[in-house]
């Protein structure tokens, strides 16, 4: 849907740039819009798209981990997420005998809007660790 507003702007664009345009021309570029099959990927965002509505797994800076169903997003990885599974991952070392400590706290959220400049990774399928 997004896709096909963003083409009808710049196709209008071109029209105005080029005062007018030919009719034939603008029959084959709504034929082509048309026949563009809407599970190709052709650019990176494009397996984020594919998941929208569906659960996502999502690795954040800092040991974070989330799991919901992706609603929206942006070109900056801004996403928000429904249904969310959040896992934070602690870890420490015991002065005493230098073990590493591991610990993860678990809180499920309605709905989540997660910034894109913390995303590492995101899994269209979720992962099992």
């Amino acid at each position: 849907q997004k896709f096909r507003e963003e083409f009808e702007v710049e196709r209008k664009k071109k029209k105005k740039m080029t005062g007018g345009g030919n009719s034939n021309e603008d029959q084959t570029l709504a034929n082509q819009q048309t026949n563009i099959d809407e599970s190709t990927v052709k650019e990176p965002l494009d397996l984020v798209r594919l998941s929208l509505d569906e659960r996502v797994y999502v690795k954040l800076r800092n040991d974070r981990e989330l799991r919901g169903k992706l609603h929206s997003y942006d070109q900056h990885l801004n996403m928000l997420l429904g249904e969310v599974e959040e896992i934070t991952t602690i870890r420490e070392v015991d002065e005493e005998t230098y073990e590493e400590i591991i610990k993860s706290n678990r809180r499920n959220v309605p709905y989540l809007f997660v910034r894109g400049d913390a995303v590492t990774l995101i899994s269209p399928h979720e992962i099992r660790s």
